[in-house]
């Protein structure tokens, strides 16, 4: 066990060697299902068990990995709210309460004619609130306060820094000329048009809900500026509304008085031509004719809806009766007549059969029987017939009373529009007459209630709390500007946190690799702080050592029969720790003292003589060009017997040319022989046609994976180059593992992140 077979001939030629087998791959038993298939397997209860909820551990390990995101995003959102907020020129805002009813006097109010506004309607009070904003009252605040000339209202239809900018920018276009146009008074509208325009961007309408009041603020670098402005916007609207009353009552005093006029003379005209018309057609009372036609008319459909109903059953029982034979009948067979002929009949003939097994046909007794039997028949026929008389004269008398009914509503029908159309004219006067009474007994009425004085002492508005000199700043409000920045930042942060880890595709842990790749993750290897891994190797207490040693179990319980006996060692990309890993493994199996090559097949990159510190003048290169022979390429570690090493030798120019030939497999068949295990640090698989090449002589393959660093799209590729080559992927080893991932996805890897390294000397650190 300690030293290699005496029998082991380096010198043998290869031609001696193992050929290829043509079967299974070296090491895998016939029917043994892939590790990838029973990984599949295993993690199919999981998969059923996950569905589509939402993995709540898996988010909060998100925001710790991304803390730094969140929180430098929510301080910069602070500094700026911070620094913008203390920048902002104090507002003061005052409020004026107002109360507003609905109208108590209507002036023009026909029924009929205008909508009816009911208490609850809420147009009324929406035109309220319009009326408030509008640029006409704007307009007369403005010029009764002249503001035109105030230095506060000035300074704040000043344009910002920015929209001066825009402004020069855009005056220096090129643009056609226009003329400005002029008031009456000679003062430039647009001036007066910006002036109303930035007085109502500082006025702003609060309706008090559920109540009949309403709030009016103005917003003003002025508390006092702001007092005075909201007060005499509530007085103007009280004017205005006022004078608007007056108008209204003033005009509709004279317009009810034409239209009053008007339609007196419309009734009676109305009314004198209504009689002469009845006079001419002798029409007395034409509504009680009407009635009692319409009645009758009513009363004889509903009948003829019976009768047709009746008719209609009656013709159906007809028609079954002469499509149907007489004996399928219902009416023949609910008879109790005809079923007691049957039923006598039945008798009789049975009578006759039971007779005819005595004596002949032509005896006296049969021949009774016979006619008995012949009579029945005659009379059960004679019965039917009376059954299908009786319905057919069922249905002819239903059809006559069906004429006789539908001859009747005819003839009602006739006098029914006949008096119709005498009546239209009649009717349509009399429309008229009461129309036009209506319309002039309303006016009539409203006309008497109108009053101008009346008009103008309602007035529905009033002021309830006048506006106040505000005590202090409305805005900026520096708590709620820092609480809504830090929502904000906090919510932004988030939201860039799970951004990156959307975009960031890389390899963090073992459930990554088995729902990408359907591979079994066989090992976890933690990542170091401050060592090397040789130094965290020599260490056999270290979470990095007994990680390989875990590792060395997996892959004995990988195959049926145990590790394959020899296994490459290989990774998508390099510095993935492909070489640690296979000098770990090679010193592992070794101390279990088992007999182990560990061979360096990179012939690009090596870095297996680094590492131990030994002479790379000749390695494996030497030996497939056919320079050496293969005792001569193979050395035993000092520290540790039983591990023996062929380094990679001198680069060659053709490395995937040397590995395809036959050399390789004829080193690994001979070496196979002589060793317990063989461990083959490859080189990496994307971009390389070295590793595929090696994968398909092995007896296994271990694909190392690094996490945080390896994307996924690298590791797929690599795995499905490996599945091309016939390449026998025993599973994945994750290297490099940060303890912050140790929980990932609501599962734990051992103790990887009890520990961790943090001095140069090797001690261990046990983490808070």
């Amino acid at each position: 066990m300690n030293s290699p077979d005496p029998n082991f001939d380096p010198n043998r030629p290869d031609s001696a060697l193992l050929a290829p087998a043509t079967g299974p791959a070296p090491g895998r038993a016939v029917g043994q299902p892939a590790p990838q298939a029973l990984a599949a397997e295993l993690r199919q209860p999981e998969a059923a068990e996950d569905g589509d909820e939402i993995d709540l551990r898996a988010l909060w390990h998100v925001l710790v990995k991304r803390k730094w995101t969140v929180l430098g995003v929510l301080a910069g959102v602070f500094v700026v709210t911070l620094v913008s907020t203390l920048l902002m020129t104090p507002t003061y805002r005052a409020t004026t309460s107002l109360q507003i009813e609905r109208d108590s006097v209507k002036v023009v109010q026909v029924e009929g004619l205008t909508p009816l506004e009911s208490p609850g309607d809420k147009d009324f009070y929406q035109t309220q609130y319009q009326l408030l904003q509008s640029r006409a009252l704007a307009q007369r605040v403005v010029g009764q306060l002249n503001l035109a000339d105030n230095a506060v209202f000035h300074q704040m239809t000043q344009p910002s820094p920015l929209r001066k900018a825009l402004g020069s920018v855009l005056a220096m276009l090129p643009r056609r000329a226009a003329a400005q146009p002029v008031g009456e008074d000679g003062a430039p509208v647009a001036a007066d048009s910006g002036r109303v325009s930035a007085f109502l961007g500082f006025l702003t309408i609060e309706p008090v809900r559920n109540s009949r009041l309403v709030k009016i603020n103005f917003d003003s670098p002025d508390p006092a500026f702001s007092a005075r402005v909201v007060n005499a916007l509530a007085e103007a609207f009280i004017a205005a509304n006022l004078e608007r009353r007056f108008d209204a009552s003033a005009y509709a005093k004279t317009y009810l008085e034409e239209r009053l006029q008007q339609l007196r003379q419309r009734l009676e005209d109305a009314e004198s031509e209504l009689v002469q018309f009845a006079r001419a057609e002798g029409i007395v009372n034409i509504d009680d004719r009407e009635s009692l036609i319409g009645r009758n008319l009513t009363d004889l459909n509903v009948a003829l809806s019976k009768a047709q109903e009746q008719r209609t059953l009656a013709e159906a029982r007809w028609r079954q009766a002469q499509a149907t034979s007489s004996m399928g009948l219902p009416d023949v067979l609910a008879s109790d007549l005809i079923q007691k002929l049957q039923a006598k009949r039945t008798d009789v003939a049975a009578e006759y059969q039971d007779k005819l097994r005595v004596f002949k046909p032509g005896y006296p007794l049969l021949n009774q029987l016979r006619g008995q039997i012949a009579e029945i028949d005659r009379q059960i026929q004679v019965e039917v017939g009376n059954i299908k008389s009786a319905i057919a004269a069922e249905y002819q008398t239903a059809a006559a009373q069906e004429r006789l009914l539908r001859a009747q509503v005819d003839q009602l029908r006739a006098q029914a529009l006949d008096l119709q159309q005498r009546s239209v004219k009649y009717n349509i006067l009399k429309r008229e007459v009461d129309t036009s009474r209506e319309l002039y007994e309303g006016l009539l009425q409203r006309y008497r209630e109108i009053g101008i004085a009346g008009g103008v002492g309602t007035n529905n508005i009033s002021i309830v709390d006048r506006a106040e000199v505000p005590g202090g700043p409305f805005k900026p409000n520096l708590q709620l500007n820092l609480a809504l920045g830090m929502v904000l930042g906090l919510f932004g942060g988030v939201l860039l946190a799970f951004l990156f880890e959307y975009f960031d595709d890389s390899i963090k842990s073992p459930e990554d690799i088995e729902k990408a790749l359907g591979l079994a993750v066989v090992g976890v290897i933690p990542q170091l702080r401050n060592l090397t891994p040789q130094q965290a190797l020599a260490d056999p207490r270290s979470a990095f050592a007994e990680a390989y040693r875990s590792l060395r179990t997996a892959l004995q319980f990988s195959t049926e029969d145990g590790v394959p006996k020899s296994l490459l060692v290989t990774s998508s990309v390099p510095t993935e720790g492909k070489s640690t890993t296979a000098l770990a493994l090679a010193r592992n199996f070794a101390q279990l003292g088992q007999r182990v090559l560990l061979i360096d097949s990179d012939l690009r990159n090596p870095s297996l003589h680094k590492v131990l510190g030994t002479d790379n003048g000749v390695g494996l290169s030497n030996y497939l060009a056919g320079a050496t022979a293969a005792r001569e390429i193979v050395r035993p570690l000092a520290d540790l017997p039983q591990l023996h090493i062929v380094t990679s030798g001198p680069l060659p120019p053709n490395p995937a040319e040397l590995l395809a030939g036959p050399k390789l497999l004829s080193l690994l068949t001979l070496a196979a022989e002589q060793y317990d295990q063989i461990i083959l640090d490859g080189p990496p698989v994307m971009g390389l046609a070295d590793a595929p090449i090696v994968a398909s002589v092995a007896s296994g393959t271990l694909l190392v994976v690094e996490a945080g660093s390896t994307r996924l799209g690298q590791v797929v590729g690599a795995a499905k180059r490996l599945r091309a080559s016939r390449a026998r992927v025993v599973g994945t080893l994750l290297t490099k593992f940060h303890h912050r991932h140790a929980t990932y996805g609501g599962y734990g890897y051992g103790g990887y992140g009890y520990y961790a390294y943090g001095s140069g000397k090797g001690a261990l650190e046990k983490k808070a």
